[in-house]
């Protein structure tokens, strides 16, 4: 009988230490990730359209990111405002550029940040990529002699898009 208990206990006590052993394991992975699914997600990127001509560079809108703007939302969210993010970092803009002279060009960034564009082939459209913090901007077309630039000024709103479907 003495032989049997041993071994009962023995048995009982492996138990109770792989238990043990797998509870701790799974406490220490259970924590969770540090990033949590409610943080303010980057804004997407803001389009300006811009147009050169032979007379002028045109830029619409002139102005971004100066508050909260109406967009078309899912219905769920329709009655809500896009939550601002806290930080103030530079804003992503994305200039969709159509080139009606004659001339190849590239569009011209002036202000707070310098930019310039690859070249945007005559009677061709482009598209061009840059990070702009808040500031006012004048907007030219190098390659165009004749064409007044144009301003945009840049706001210090940006808003998150957590209320935007299918963005990352």
């Amino acid at each position: 009988m003495g032989l049997r208990r041993d071994r009962r206990n023995a048995s009982l006590r492996l138990a109770t230490a792989v238990t043990g052993l797998v509870g701790a394991a799974l406490l220490v992975t259970g924590c969770g990730e540090s990033r949590h699914a409610n943080e303010q997600r980057p804004s997407g990127s803001t389009r300006i359209s811009v147009t050169i001509n032979r007379e002028e560079v045109i830029v619409q809108p002139t102005e971004v990111a100066m508050g909260a703007v109406r967009t078309q939302q899912i219905p769920q969210n329709q009655s809500h405002a896009q939550p601002p993010i806290r930080g103030k970092g530079p804003l992503d803009v994305t200039f969709v550029i159509a080139n009606q002279t004659e001339a190849d060009a590239h569009l011209q960034i002036r202000g707070a940040e310098q930019a310039r564009s690859g070249t945007i082939y005559a009677h061709s459209p482009g598209s061009y990529g840059v990070e702009l913090p808040a500031g006012s901007y004048v907007i030219s077309a190098a390659g165009v002699p004749g064409a007044e630039p144009a301003r945009l000024t840049v706001g210090t709103y940006r808003a998150s898009s957590q209320n935007d479907v299918l963005l990352p």
